[in-house]
């Protein structure tokens, strides 16, 4: 009953306010006229004008009625910089703890009782940095007050507590506007816009976001840094932990800077991507497909032919071409550039100090202003009982494990139906084993749209490889008969006996022994980092698969770009990470290429699109080639040829998508590809090509029916 009448009288306020069209008092010209008259009304009665306006001011804030800058403005021109200042900062700060109080006495019981298990995380935010937030918000006038008093009302925030930060926090702002009041009071003319003071005033109110951010960033420091005793010299400008691909851009673009980076390694140079992922998997596919290619001459006018190796040259092969890459990730290489390489374990002591274990028994500490962790990432291993007794191998552990074998394993089962798993059982599959792929989940690649997974197990299938989708790993064992994996469909059992076990399920951030737990990161999943790739400390960055969201190596090397110049130059300008345009790329035969949406995925954040089709089977040169099977989609927007995603299904997938991630990078259209000369006979002309399927869509039917006539008429 008692909030049933508030709501009644706060209803009744807000319905008087505006029927007896109250809200014109509270307009800028309304006062800029009546402001002799307030004058005077403040000279006979300084006392009981002061409090009527205190009173007004707290009753405009505490309803949230639209006025309260201008009364502000106004403030400043009848009462002063002073006094006007005082009158206000205590009855906006007055009026906004009462709005706080009945939106939290109205509203926040029924609030977190329906969407309480929604708000347990802001919840906890708001009871550990509830005043730091409160202030941040604050300090910057582009939040609307009268939504922070509802929402924070909401919180378990103290009233205390939001009364005084709200008071502390208000003090600049209200300042300001106070100023500018005082200099709005004094125009007369035209001649008074270009009073010096007015000038001032407006040139504060554009600069006080800039201030306040400053100051909150300063706070922000002050509070994380607080227990840490910040060095008075560094020996480091940057300390990059990980020689990946995020680790070893970062230290070249430090080095190139002429920064003096150090680069610390516990590994191999190069990270996952050289030695155990991209290089020496696209070598094994490139051999694979020779075989494949071999078997099946007789597509080609040739005859099928039985390729006869032996599987240890071919893993000698990958691992020649590991060599003959490496060179370009050496230690020799980045000392050459500048970088100085250490080879061992790092752990950060402070957010300036990192300790680094050599490999050789020794340790060094050293100091430095800006920390980038790029660690990488592992394969995960599910805890299956009996994986361990039984044995397997993993995407990095294979190379090594297989590279005695001198034929391929006969019987080989591949855990995960993602891209490293797909990779992998195409490959084995056409140089001779009996592959069987296992994914619990509903389709391979389920990130790609239905008819792009149907298509990649149509392709998988067609070379040997057995796909059990929907199937769920129970255990391994290893008994009389031999290794094997216990799977799951629709409630039985089903045993599947192996060789060789690849798990392929997925990696996880490599996150412990780094010393961030020890810091107060959070090492969940991922290192969590704000929109510049700072972590909790605003000198320590994260890149790579450590701070996700996408695990592939051209986005952290994009990451790396970010963490380096924000760790180096941050202080006087740092950059937000883009990710609006990233491309993958699966390398099974044909390759599935993507850059922005699916169509999935549009469709699940409910955003209009348009869809355009290209089949390969149509291009020429995929037919001369033998490679006439996939399709270029296109999805825009409605209307218009704005490129919002592109899926490519076919031979060379990967390298034809540069165009469109060219082309969406740059906001150029689908009519800017079809305008662009396409060598003949390419594969890249599907691009044009879907391009054309586009315009001839949305071709002018009215002009095209007047055009008719007009050659019509022509003939006579």
């Amino acid at each position: 009953m008692k909030k049933l009448v508030i709501v009644v009288v706060i209803i009744g306020a807000l319905a008087g306010f505006f029927a007896f069209d109250l809200q014109h008092l509270l307009t800028l010209e309304n006062i800029k006229a009546r402001q002799a008259e307030f004058l005077g009304l403040r000279d006979k009665a300084p006392l009981a004008v002061s409090c009527g306006f205190f009173a007004i001011y707290v009753l405009v804030t505490a309803l949230s009625l639209p006025g309260a800058t201008i009364m502000t403005l106004a403030g400043g021109g009848f009462f002063g910089l002073v006094w006007g200042f005082v009158l206000i900062s205590f009855a906006s700060s007055i009026g906004a703890t009462l709005a706080f109080l009945v939106s939290r006495y109205l509203l926040r019981d029924w609030v977190q009782k329906r969407f309480g298990d929604r708000l347990q995380a802001i919840n906890k935010g708001v009871e550990r940095d509830g005043a730091l937030y409160l202030f941040s918000l604050r300090l910057v006038p582009v939040f609307p007050f009268f939504l922070i008093n509802i929402l924070m009302g909401l919180t378990p925030i103290k009233t205390f507590t939001y009364y005084w930060v709200s008071q502390v926090g208000m003090l600049t702002g209200t300042l300001v506007y106070i100023n500018a009041g005082r200099q709005l009071a004094k125009i007369d003319g035209l001649q008074g816009i270009l009073s010096p003071g007015l000038l001032l005033s407006f040139t504060l109110l554009g600069v006080f976001p800039i201030i306040a951010k400053r100051i909150n960033q300063w706070l922000v420091r002050r509070r994380v840094y607080s227990k840490w005793t910040k060095p008075k010299k560094f020996d480091r400008n940057l300390i990059v932990i990980g020689a990946g691909a995020a680790g070893l851009v970062s230290s070249y673009i430090a080095a190139a800077v002429k920064a003096r980076v150090t680069l610390v390694e516990a590994h191999r140079m190069g990270g996952d991507c050289l030695n155990f992922g991209c290089v020496p998997s696209k070598a094994l596919i490139k051999t694979a497909k020779l075989v494949h290619f071999m078997r099946n001459g007789s597509a080609y006018g040739l005859e099928d032919s039985q390729p006869r190796f032996s599987f240890s040259k071919i893993m000698e092969r990958v691992h020649r071409v590991i060599a003959t890459v490496e060179p370009h990730d050496s230690i020799e290489r980045y000392t050459g550039l500048g970088v100085e390489v250490l080879k061992g374990y790092a752990r950060i002591v402070d957010p300036w100090t990192v300790e680094v274990a050599l490999v050789g028994g020794e340790s060094r500490r050293l100091t430095t202003r800006s920390i980038i962790i790029a660690a990488g990432a592992r394969p995960f291993v599910p805890p299956l009982p009996g994986i361990e007794a039984s044995g397997y191998l993993t995407s990095d552990s294979l190379w090594e494990a297989l590279r005695s074998y001198e034929e391929v394993p006969k019987r080989l089962v591949i855990l995960g139906g993602g891209p490293i798993g797909c990779e992998l059982s195409q490959c084995f599959a056409r140089l001779g084993a009996q592959v069987t792929q296992i994914e619990r989940g509903e389709r391979i690649l389920a990130r790609e749209d239905t008819e792009v997974s149907a298509f990649a197990r149509a392709s998988l299938e067609k070379d040997g490889v057995t796909v059990f989708t929907e199937h769920g790993a129970v255990r391994c064992i290893n008994d009389d008969l031999g290794r094997a994996i216990i799977v799951v469909h629709q409630g039985m059992e089903k045993r599947i006996d192996y060789d060789v076990l690849i798990c392929a399920v997925g990696r996880s951030a490599r996150l412990s022994g780094y010393g961030l737990e020890e810091l107060g990161i959070t090492t969940d999943r991922t290192v969590p980092t704000d929109d510049y790739l700072g972590t909790l400390y605003p000198n320590i960055y994260a890149a790579g698969d450590v701070a996700g969201p996408y695990q592939f190596t051209h986005v952290a090397g994009h990451q790396a770009w970010y963490a380096a110049v924000n760790a180096l130059f941050g202080e006087w300008k740092k950059f937000k990470v883009d990710y609006s345009v990233i491309p993958r790329t699966t390398f099974i035969d044909p390759e599935i290429a993507r850059v922005g949406l699916n169509e999935q995925e549009a469709k699940a954040k409910s955003i209009a699109y348009e869809v355009t089709r290209f089949a390969l089977d149509d291009l020429d040169r995929a037919i001369t080639d033998g490679a006439a099977h996939g399709f270029v989609k296109v999805l825009t927007v409605p209307g218009r040829d704005r490129i919002l995603g592109v899926t490519i299904v076919g031979e060379h997938g990967g390298d034809l998508l540069a165009e469109f991630v060219l082309a969406m990078q740059h906001k150029l259209g689908l009519n800017k590809i079809l305008g662009t000369i396409h060598t003949y006979p390419t594969l890249s002309e599907a691009n044009k090509y879907a391009a054309g399927e586009w315009k001839r869509a949305h071709a002018p039917v009215k002009i095209l029916t007047l055009m008719e006539r007009y050659h019509s008429w022509k003939r006579g």
